[in-house]
């Protein structure tokens, strides 16, 4: 959808659409949906929680606890609750009930479930290897996540979580272009020993249970321990050997240790630990071009009539001499649309693997030095070790099978000090992140076609394999502040800048080993082809070193106590770095650097609360400069710096909950209008998007819809029946127009019913997809050259029961 509004006539009415609705009495509640969540204090609820009459929602967004309802920034926030009843297992389901955000697993090329490939308002990043950094930062109990696959969490001992949407540049820093989320486990708690646990079974063998317990060991020691694990079979089958893709089979733990000697210190220390050990990511069968060389080349050489290929050692005058092209007939031994097993069937033959191992520890040590001043210290290690094995064709031939496996280590270091004195708050802090990454690609393909190659394919051997063996290493610092002043009791203005510097260093090993099926050199070559050596690139250290100066601005205006509007601006960015994969020898056997992307956002915005009814608002229009976008040479995706954008949008979101009725209604939506101004063209390389194409996980609308109704049976039960639907309209996962792998708009509905006993227990049976509605969550296709398309349809209709406790 394309539209020509100026910026000022969209924003301006904007602001006249949210004035309107609440001149009209169509005020509804906020950014927050949820239920009760037992860390209020006074009439203050956290984040997410159902609000009472006069309730306050607790948010952190500017780094510092201040109502949703003041807060001068679009915030979706949710409590534990919320999540539990709206079936929100972990992130990648926060996008059923958030504007403009799209949430994807198994990201393109990783082969792994736990990827995760994340836009908020169209601007992220769909690359998720380790040379690339995402678009939209993660954070879990304020430290960044660094890794793709350390980005999708299971909620387990969940406090709350916040999506922010927009640039985050001033105090989350770098790689928030698109905006963050902020995921808060509980704390222990001092006062009391508690428990709680649940247990779910459902269809697909599913096994799920959780427990938690909060210790308090003395007056000023308190510590909290949880855990889980989740097993089901997968929903899409491979014919080949019957392996069951998609499965689940993951476990978790938490701790978490409070010590408070005096009211004016206080240090936490908490550890979490994920592993999953699964079959492998769900892809199935798209489509092939039956005009791609790789796609010739295999059908020649499994004996398809009437397939041909131009390369040697074939010669003019051989039936099996031609241009690329498969025919289109129902033939085992051709590469074509006849591979198509149907939407959970999988054709391949391949090995398929999808595992991961994420654990981290942090310090979070507080000092209120006087009434007026907080210092603040956050230390934290994580690592990460993950392994994506994909048959990417999903068919019984090999035209390119993709096996990365990563090692990162990060460690970050954030020093804040907090002003909070009246009219005046503020912070200033420090931040530095350390990380290393080892990755190891190898692909095996039937490519180049070379006569050696080529040969050893029509004899029914192997072709051959590139390897890619990268070491990534990024240092990065930052200083950064923002004020807010409250000019009078109803106007406050707030500014802040950040100062980042990146260096970025990527040494890498990559060469081509023919036949495939020999083993990785021990040791490896250390010469580059013009040294006469084997690797496409010199095995030397490459550096480079981003900065940027970004920052944020607002004015927040309470019209009247239930309404409150700001107008705000932003500029955040993303650094750039160096591509590691390579088929073939890049310019002066250098590998090609990328640079860093920017986002300019300006953001209108009005937040509305009339007694049980809260209603948020925001439009804005982001300007996306240098967007790092996916080029090919040859087989190989490379980025370059290569596209300009503006994307406008409107979100809201509302919550109704009448006093003293049971019912609760929770809704929101967002639209989105992006365009893709210009694109560059790179020499040698061919774009995969062009200006008139959308961009990438960019709906043009979404909207989320929750009801349900509290029955209260005598004393002691509490029957609660539930809806949730959710609609996305036309969903493209790739830059550029691929029809084969494009999500035309759809509708998604869950159902529960939940009895309470005593405040205590709990049981829910619950349906999830309840129109068993068949739908794209990802898909990737490189149709020129390899010419395959994959994709993922979500999980059919499924029943579950669960047996919920607390003590």
């Amino acid at each position: 959808m394309m539209v020509t509004w100026s910026k000022v006539n969209f924003l301006s009415g904007a602001a006249l659409l949210a004035l309107s609705a609440a001149a009209t009495g169509l005020a509804v509640p906020a950014m927050a949906q949820g239920t009760q969540n037992g860390d209020a204090i006074g009439d203050e609820e956290q984040a997410g929680a159902a609000p009472a009459p006069d309730s306050v929602i607790v948010v952190t967004a500017r780094r510092r606890e201040e109502s949703l309802q003041e807060t001068p920034v679009a915030i979706s926030a949710f409590s534990a609750e919320t999540l539990q009843d709206r079936q929100i297992q972990q992130t990648s389901d926060l996008e059923r009930i958030t504007p403009s955000l799209q949430f994807k697993p198994a990201g393109q090329l990783s082969g792994n479930s736990a990827s995760s490939v994340v836009f908020i308002r169209g601007v992220g990043q769909l690359d998720p290897t380790a040379a690339v950094d995402p678009g939209v930062g993660i954070y879990i109990d304020e430290v960044y996540v660094g890794r793709a696959v350390g980005g999708t969490i299971d909620f387990g001992d969940i406090q709350s979580v916040e999506v922010l949407r927009g640039p985050q540049g001033t105090l989350f820093g770098r790689n928030t272009i698109g905006g963050a989320i902020l995921v808060q486990t509980r704390e222990p708690e001092f006062d009391e020993l508690s428990a709680r646990g649940r247990f779910r079974v459902g269809e697909y063998d599913l096994f799920e249970g959780f427990a938690a317990f909060n210790l308090p060991i003395s007056e000023t020691v308190a510590a909290r321990v949880s855990g889980g694990f989740r097993k089901r079979d997968g929903y899409v089958i491979r014919e080949f050997d019957g392996l069951d893709l998609g499965n689940d089979d993951s476990v978790t733990v938490n701790g978490a240790l409070r010590f408070e000697p005096t009211a004016d210190f206080e240090l936490q220390l908490r550890a979490d630990y994920t592993k999953r050990d699964e079959n492998g990511a769900p892809f199935v069968f798209a489509g092939i071009n039956e005009n791609a060389p790789v796609a010739a080349i295999v059908s020649v050489a499994a004996g398809c009539p009437g397939a041909t290929i131009p390369f040697a050692p074939l010669q003019p005058g051989d039936p099996r001499f031609g241009a690329p092209n498969v025919p289109l007939i129902d033939d085992a031994r051709c590469a074509n649309d006849f591979q198509d097993r149907g939407n959970f069937v999988n054709g391949g033959t391949a090995d398929v693997l999808s595992t991961s191992e994420v654990w981290g520890i942090s310090g979070t040590a507080t000092l209120d030095v006087s009434d007026n001043v907080l210092l603040k210290s956050i230390t934290a290690y994580r690592s990460t070790e993950s392994r994506g094995i994909r048959d990417a064709d999903n068919t019984p031939f090999l035209l390119i099978t993709t096996d990365v496996g990563s090692k990162s280590e990060q460690f970050s270091q954030e020093l804040q000090v907090q002003y909070d004195g009246g009219p005046l708050n503020g912070i200033l802090g420090v931040y530095y992140f350390d990380e290393d990454t080892n990755e190891r690609a190898t692909v095996p393909l039937s490519f180049p076609p070379s006569p050696p190659v080529i040969g050893s394919i029509l004899a029914g051997g192997p072709g051959s394999r590139d390897l890619q063996v990268s070491q990534l290493e990024t240092r990065s610092w930052a200083i950064f502040g923002e004020a807010s002043y409250e000019i009078t009791d109803a106007l406050e203005v707030s500014g802040g800048l950040r100062y980042t510097e990146d260096r970025k260093t990527f040494q890498g090993t990559v060469l081509n080993l023919f036949p495939a099926t020999l083993p990785d050199p021990d040791p490896l070559p250390d010469t580059a082809i013009p040294d006469g050596g084997p690797l496409f690139i010199y095995p030397t250290p490459n550096r480079e070193t981003f900065s940027a100066l970004t920052g944020s601005a607002s004015v927040s205006y309470e019209v009247a106590p239930w309404l409150n509007t700001y107008l705000s601006y932003s500029r955040s960015f993303k650094s750039g770095g160096f591509n590691t994969r390579y088929n073939a020898p890049p310019p002066g056997f250098e590998p090609v650097p990328f640079d860093e992307e920017t986002v300019d956002s300006y953001e209108v915005g009005a937040k509305i609360e009339a007694g049980d009814f809260r209603l948020n608002l925001a439009a804005f229009q982001a300007d996306y400069g240098n967007i790092q976008l996916v080029f090919r040479q040859g087989v190989v995706p490379l980025l370059f710096n290569a596209g300009e954008a503006r994307i406008r949008g409107f979100e809201a979101e509302a919550s109704y909950r009448p006093f003293d009725t049971g019912l609760f209604i929770d809704a929101g939506m967002s639209i989105l209008d992006d365009e893709i101004l210009s694109i560059t063209e790179v020499p040698g390389a061919t774009a995969t998007v062009q200006p008139g194409d959308e961009l990438p996980l960019t709906p043009s609308f979404q909207g989320n819809l929750a009801i349900g109704y509290d029955i209260e049976i005598g004393n002691r039960y509490v029957l609660t029946p539930q809806f949730d639907g959710s609609y996305t309209s036309d969903v493209v996962f790739i830059t550029g127009s691929v029809p084969e792998i494009e999500q035309e708009g759809y509708f998604v509905a869950n159902a529960s019913i939940q009895l309470e006993i005593d405040e205590r227990f709990s049981v829910q049976a619950g349906i999830i997809n309840l129109f068993d509605k068949e739908y794209l969550i990802q898909g990737n296709a490189s149709l020129g050259t390899l010419g395959y398309a994959e994709k993922i349809y979500a999980r059919p209709q499924s029943w579950y029961l669960q047996v919920s406790a607390e003590f």
